[in-house]
């Protein structure tokens, strides 16, 4: 008899991807976030100390997409594990509004519920 799951797998489709809003073009994708700030992954290294326009486009019903636009100081940079990529430590200032409820969509949504049907091990 198979054995079910306690604890519900949540899986992300896609990357959050985030782009330069000046220019539009891909910086990289959301290592981690927070309401305080954000871990970016890229194929370069940022400058330290800078301030960056950044934009997040989620996708929204019927292929509409939302913009969440903010800017962001970048605190540090490091190489990553893998190859290629890049990790860097931003800050937000002043958060806006959709950001902070993006913040609290994404934990609630990886926030690991108990199932209250699955077989105790």
């Amino acid at each position: 008899m198979p054995i079910q799951r306690r604890i519900e797998r949540h899986q992300l489709p896609y990357y959050l991807k985030v782009f330069n809003r000046v220019t539009d073009k891909p910086m990289g994708y959301i290592g981690n976030i927070s309401r305080e700030g954000l871990m970016l992954i890229s194929p370069w290294p940022m400058l330290v100390l800078a301030e960056f326009d950044m934009r997040l486009k989620i996708p929204g019903r019927e292929g509409q997409q939302h913009y969440i636009d903010f800017s962001a100081t970048c605190r540090w940079t490091r190489e990553d594990v893998t190859p290629g990529s890049f990790d860097s430590g931003f800050e937000l200032a002043d958060p806006p509004v959709e950001y902070l409820e993006l913040v609290a969509v994404l934990r609630q949504y990886f926030t690991f519920h108990p199932n209250p049907n699955a077989a105790s091990a």
